[in-house]
């Protein structure tokens, strides 16, 4: 390992040195979060045996106490339960969103984080998430489509262009900036051989710029979230007091959490923030909450107005849901659903406006899997699949099941997994090819 970055480590740990170098040798945690939009953790623990053990660092978080592999377990499929390191949860139970809120994650790939916020705003606000690299985005929307968020706006923009378009709007503003990733050492060695003095200092340069623009999406009394999974004074307290220097109209915040420990001194507060290490039973991270106590401009954000929605979709969803969504959008052929009015992102690469329910094909409606996994409403038509259903439906096999002619959401334990069309003696799959196993 590089003998600067072990000499930056040793000023930085103390006496708890050894203790640092100890824990690089050690397994990383493992960990999950609940999603409280489709469940809660007596329904999901009654449903699937994990050995675990409650986390400090969010409300729903949990440590894994054994390797055994869930990415393939129906549960996860479902989107009842999200993976993630579990000291990383420790920025939104810092930024502590709520319900109604209007909030950005401006660095949000691959959707650990963003997921997060959207289960603290429980389908009641609004929430926009962004990442500029085209590949990382789609991973972000299907994570995003798997939790069931039925109010999020999914972008793939340079964090300049969503300042642009968004100046002044946003009550909350998560900036997890791509960082050295420091804290990653013990779970990726590509992280450990592109460290370098440079790169921290060049990584300390994109994150000061990406600060700027999540500031300019601020509103007055609004509150920013940075955070970075690195060590370093550099790209973490030296970044936030270059930043505080240049706006006297934000200051660092208080919070009462009880993990990590304070961040290193400087005149602007930012021993505020928390550090989590290692030797705090996370990999690495560092968290401050900042508060604009003054607005200097805010941009009036257009409503969308939607075209007609096709007869065959309004009868569609009529038909699937109990509960109608509040908002309805159609644009060339596709019909939108969300909990929150369909604004516009102008100036920003759109890659998905809350729910997609579907699109008009040849002069019928196709509904999307992004439809069947929101947890917006409880679905009229279920066709509820066992353990080795489930698992067939999962392969993309087509099931010989009897149900009703026409939609169905498919269920694993009540719970959806996709979508299924019935022609009264089989169960045809629709489940997407990208996604099955």
């Amino acid at each position: 390992m590089n003998s600067l970055y072990l000499k930056q480590m040793k000023e930085l740990t103390g006496n708890e040195y050894e203790a640092y170098l100890k824990s690089l040798g050690e397994k990383p945690n493992r960990g999950f979060r609940v999603n409280t939009l489709k469940t809660t953790e007596e329904k999901l623990f009654s449903v699937i045996d994990l050995q675990k053990k409650k986390s400090p660092f969010a409300d729903n978080g949990y440590y894994f106490l054994s390797d055994e592999p869930v990415a393939k377990m129906p549960a996860y499929m479902a989107g009842l339960f999200y993976m993630q390191e579990p000291s990383a949860s420790g920025a939104v139970t810092m930024l502590d969103p709520k319900p109604g809120m209007k909030v950005l994650d401006l660095c949000a790939a691959p959707g650990s984080k963003a997921t997060q916020i959207a289960e603290k705003l429980g389908n009641d606000g609004f929430l926009c998430v962004n990442e500029i690299n085209r590949s990382r985005a789609q991973v972000l929307l299907e994570n995003i489509v798997r939790s069931g968020a039925s109010n999020v706006m999914v972008l793939n923009s340079d964090t300049q262009a969503v300042a642009d378009a968004f100046e002044g709007y946003f009550d909350a503003v998560l900036c997890d900036a791509p960082c050295s990733g420091e804290g990653m050492f013990r779970k990726e060695e590509e992280a450990v051989r592109d460290w370098s003095p440079e790169n921290v200092e060049a990584c300390a340069r994109r994150q000061s710029m990406i600060l700027e623009n999540a500031y300019r999406c601020l509103k007055e009394n609004g509150v920013l979230l940075y955070s970075t999974c690195t060590f370093n004074r550099t790209e973490n307290e030296d970044v936030i007091a270059g930043f505080l220097s240049r706006h006297d109209n934000m200051k660092a915040e208080k919070t009462d959490v009880s993990f990590g420990r304070p961040g290193l001194i400087t005149p602007y507060g930012t021993e505020l923030a928390r550090r989590i290490f290692p030797m705090d039973e996370g990999e690495g991270h560092f968290m401050i909450r900042l508060r604009k106590t003054q607005n200097d401009a805010e941009k009036k954000i257009r409503t969308l107005t939607s075209q007609r929605i096709p007869k065959e979709a309004e009868q569609f969803m009529e038909e699937m849901l109990e509960n109608p969504y509040p908002y309805v959008f159609a644009y060339k052929d596709r019909v939108y659903g969300g909990s929150s009015p369909f604004i516009d992102a102008k100036g920003c690469r759109l890659i998905r406006n809350q729910v997609l329910i579907g699109e008009m094909k040849h002069n019928r409606f196709e509904p999307s899997h992004h439809f069947f996994m929101s947890s917006w409403s409880p679905f009229r038509k279920r066709a509820e699949l066992d353990d080795d259903l489930a698992m067939k439906y999962f392969h993309g096999e087509q099931l010989a099941m009897r149900y009703a002619k026409g939609w169905a959401a498919a269920c694993w334990k009540g719970y959806p997994v996709g979508g299924v069309r019935s022609d009264g003696s089989a169960l045809k799959n629709k489940y997407p090819k990208e996604l099955r196993l």
